[in-house]
């Protein structure tokens, strides 16, 4: 029997200052949107580099807000990857667009090739996802949305500390509209549930901060802050997208420990790579040539046909060891409610279909000790020396043997 103790996909790494920070807020007697927010926002701009931000209650309120911001709706096409969570696709189909699936490529992110054959006359916005914490290739993405007008609005839900090139994804200096960054448990950072967009337009961000409460022209805090100012006016039919000050408390210590993070994320991303490296049943996943990974996932990828079980298998093998996978991600057309998706030519993505069946994504965050990393290394290798297949190699010179089989 297995004695060693279950290690979890995730872990958050929670301390005294995250607890400390609510205590504080709760005793401040100010829970919802506030100084804290305020603080949480500006922090975080400071830190990416960006023009501005706004705090949010997910990441999935961000894509959503800045797509309804940019007038994007009914009639129009936004282009994004089939090899994402289902929130992607489902923030273009509620401002009421299309979506139109681009292939991905050998990283895993979508293939801006791929992006600019599924352009047509109703393509408006592009939104590319920085899968696993590996940045997209943005240079060639921003040239298309200026040749073909479109707008560009980033799901960097993995991506909180990737860097493209030598900043920060959501930068000032990039060319995209809006990057939309989440803090759900999993992430890099978190505020248990929550969310960021940053953009470059101040136009645009005004229109953002009106949306995200309800349409109303004056934030609460700002209300309360100004004495008797009880007025406020409905601008637009807006949502409730708007994060507390109990969660930017906790935000504002997670952002404080995210170069810390990166940095054991890193460390534990290439000692997976070196104990598995070189192993023919299995890819290991590279570092970035065009930026920092910032390893919010460690997606190994099975060569199914060197081994005699399929993924699933190898999962349950894990478990069975105490070890707790997850894949990344079931593509979009599979789910029952895409379904229409995968019959449409428009939609044929090869290459994430070829890919999907063969990903695992191994426990990796910062609160690990080194031994689980090993630990669950050395179970991966146990578990494709068990079910490796024999391998036919040729017989030596004067047998008469064409070739064997070799259990190597």
């Amino acid at each position: 029997m297995n004695q060693h103790s279950f290690i979890p996909f995730h872990r958050p790494e929670i301390d005294g200052a995250e607890i400390d920070a609510v205590t504080s807020t709760l005793r401040s007697g100010w829970l919802t949107t506030g100084a804290r927010t305020a603080q949480f926002e500006k922090e975080f701009r400071d830190y990416i580099g960006a023009k501005d931000a706004l705090a949010l209650n997910s990441g999935t309120a961000a894509l959503h807000l800045a797509l309804a911001a940019l007038g994007i709706g009914p009639g129009d096409e936004v282009i994004t990857t089939p090899l994402t969570f289902c929130a992607t696709v489902t923030a273009i189909m509620h401002v009421g667009a299309k979506p139109v699936l681009a292939d991905i490529g050998a990283d895993g992110n979508i293939d801006p090739a791929c992006i600019e054959q599924k352009i047509t006359a109703r393509t408006r916005a592009v939104i590319p996802v920085h899968f696993a914490g590996a940045p997209c290739q943005m240079d060639q993405i921003w040239a298309l949305a200026k040749k073909y007008d479109l707008f560009v609005v980033e799901d960097a839900a993995h991506a909180a500390g990737t860097l493209y090139r030598d900043r920060h994804v959501g930068a000032e200096s990039f060319a995209s509209d809006a990057v939309a960054f989440s803090f759900y448990a999993t992430k890099n950072m978190t505020t248990g549930e929550g969310g960021m967009i940053t953009a470059n337009s101040e136009a645009l961000l005004a229109r953002m901060r009106i949306l995200a409460l309800h349409g109303i022209n004056r934030d609460a805090w700002g209300r309360y802050r100004e004495s008797g100012n009880w007025y406020y006016q409905v601008l637009e039919a807006g949502f409730k997208y708007n994060l507390s000050d109990l969660q930017s408390a906790i935000g504002i210590q997670q952002l404080h420990k995210l170069e810390r993070f990166i940095e054991k994320r890193t460390q534990y991303a290439d000692l997976y790579n070196q104990l598995l490296g070189g192993i023919e049943e299995l890819e290991v996943p590279q570092p970035a040539r065009n930026g920092r990974h910032s390893w919010h996932l460690y997606v190994l990828r099975l060569n199914l046909e060197e081994l005699s079980i399929n993924r699933a298998a190898f999962v349950s093998e894990l478990r069975g060891r105490c070890i707790g996978a997850s894949v990344h991600f079931i593509p979009i057309p599979l789910h029952p409610f895409f379904q229409d998706h995968a019959t449409r030519p428009e939609n044929d993505c090869p290459q994430c279909f070829e890919l999907y069946p063969r990903l695992i994504s191994l426990p990796l965050y910062p609160s690990m000790a080194e031994e689980e990393v090993c630990y669950v290394a050395d179970s991966v290798r146990e578990i494709v020396e068990t079910f490796r297949k024999p391998r036919l190699t040729a017989a030596p010179m004067g047998t008469g043997h064409a070739g064997q089989w070799s259990p190597l």
